[in-house]
């Protein structure tokens, strides 16, 4: 499926919002006329492999099944043309490497196989041959093993049998890794301003952007979007404003021209997004003395947030890297809000992160809720802020490491939040129990290389997070202490 969408240059370009995943099947030839049930009876289990994957997010482009090498040439053509994101191959019993081999070599997409027996086990004392090979799709696994190394490769496989949910969980596992590679080969990522004063560790070369992960990063300016700020009165302001009351808990500290100055700048950023045609933005301007830059950046956050929570992730500090993390914990369904550490509990074991300014409002554990601020730490300007904590539960922190020679690795730890005090400065927080002594995780989440932020997202996700990263062909690391 494609959605065509206009640019700030006039044009329009076709994107797509989910993954095409190529399907072909397979079976040795020579057995059709020795067992004439056969060929049917994998057809018919082809159909319902066939059947399960068109029930995931994904244009499913099934290219039939192939019963020997000339027609495994063919189907690898077709596979080509449809430029896929990943290619299942149902081994549905015994066929040769050779049949595979064009596949691999032409389809210039990563390969998952998969080997689902019709059911749990076989009927042994009633079974004959034909009846076994219906069985055999484990026998050919090794072997293509063996041919993608020798040409170099990646090999990856599920096996289980038909109706084995563990077995569609993981193949939809990739499926979901296969739409958040799709989603970063094709994104337009918005870079506004400029780092944060001194912050080296978040300075990003978006050069490494597309390198690593795909995709353009498009330089736009303050003045970009300030050419799209409506002014106090339009009719657009008053329906942004409506849409954060319905949206916010808006307490008493927020300033009526603060509010409705964000709102306006929440528009200005809606039109930025639509008129650039970006996935995701990260910004940061220092300012001057109450200029108007500076108040469009500390106006910021309103918009920024709601952006985040319909799936446009927008961060500040122009942290380039976390805000790939945060579009790609979205796409898993993790949501993904911006984070950094606060502080350490050792009474209760937990360590606190947040982050003030834009957040994921999708993965809020209650109504957010609009705080006044007079200042910003750190920051210069003034205005209205965003506060909640995650949904309590099982949470994922996923950032993106820049190692000293240009690549990237994926890194993820699994924790839990839960209640407990938490400040009412602003800021979303959230208390994360690693089930061990807070100061030693913060020791070993550092060591790891991360910088300041990641993103912290709803949901133990490390497993699809590691399927992310095979098929980008990216360093992973999962912290565990």
């Amino acid at each position: 499926m494609t959605v065509t969408t206009g640019s700030a240059t006039g044009g329009a370009r076709t994107r797509r919002n989910q993954p095409t995943v190529g399907l072909v099947a397979g079976g040795l030839g020579t057995y059709w006329p020795q067992f004439p049930d056969l060929l049917p009876r994998l057809r018919r289990s082809a159909g319902r492999v066939a059947e399960r994957m068109r029930g995931f997010d994904a244009d499913v482009v099934d290219v039939g099944f192939v019963s020997d090498a000339e027609e495994g040439a063919a189907a690898a053509e077709r596979l080509r043309s449809a430029d896929c994101d990943l290619i299942v191959c149902f081994l549905t019993t015994y066929l040769t490497s050779s049949m595979i081999a064009p596949i691999a070599q032409r389809g210039h997409a990563p390969v998952l196989f998969v080997n689902l027996q019709p059911t749990e086990s076989m009927d042994h004392a009633t079974f004959d041959t034909g009846q076994w090979l219906a069985y055999c799709g484990a026998c050919p696994l090794p072997e293509m093993a063996n041919l993608f190394e020798r040409l170099g490769v990646e090999f990856r496989s599920v096996s289980g049998h038909l109706e084995d949910e563990r077995a569609w969980e993981r193949i939809g596992r990739w499926i979901r890794a296969a739409g958040v590679r799709a989603t970063m080969r094709d994104a337009r990522h918005g870079l506004m301003g400029h780092v944060y004063p001194g912050m080296m560790d978040v300075a990003t070369d978006p050069t490494l952007i597309a390198r690593n992960l795909g995709g353009h990063v498009e330089v736009v300016e303050f003045d970009d979007l300030r050419e799209r700020v409506p002014g106090p009165e339009e009719s657009s302001v008053e329906a942004k404003l409506a849409e954060a009351r319905e949206v916010f808990e808006v307490t008493d500290s927020v300033v009526a021209e603060d509010f409705r100055w964000g709102a306006q700048v929440a528009v200005g950023l809606d039109r930025l997004v639509d008129d650039f045609s970006l996935d995701s933005l990260s910004y940061y301007h220092r300012g001057l003395a109450g200029e108007l830059h500076e108040r469009l950046g500390a106006g910021m956050i309103l918009g920024a947030s709601l952006l985040t929570a319909r799936g446009v992730p927008a961060v500040g500090e122009f942290e380039l890297r976390t805000c790939m993390a945060m579009l790609m914990m979205d796409r898993l369904g993790g949501g993904g809000s911006f984070t950094e550490l606060q502080a350490l509990d050792f009474t209760r074991g937990h360590v606190e992160m947040g982050h003030d300014g834009p957040a994921h409002l999708a993965i809020s554990a209650r109504r957010p809720l609009l705080r006044g601020l007079g200042v910003y730490h750190g920051k210069r300007g003034w205005g209205v802020s965003v506060e909640f904590d995650v949904r309590h539960g099982p949470v994922t922190l996923f950032g993106v490491i820049q190692r000293r020679d240009g690549s990237f690795a994926l890194l993820t730890a699994e924790g839990l939040t839960g209640e407990g005090p938490l400040l009412r400065i602003g800021n979303t927080t959230s208390r994360v129990d690693f089930g061990c002594d807070p100061g030693e995780w913060v020791d070993a989440w550092s060591a790891t290389g991360i910088a300041h932020h990641w993103a912290l997202g709803t949901g133990h996700r490390a497993a699809d997070v590691r399927a992310v990263a095979d098929l980008m062909g990216l360093e992973y690391v999962h912290l565990t202490v």
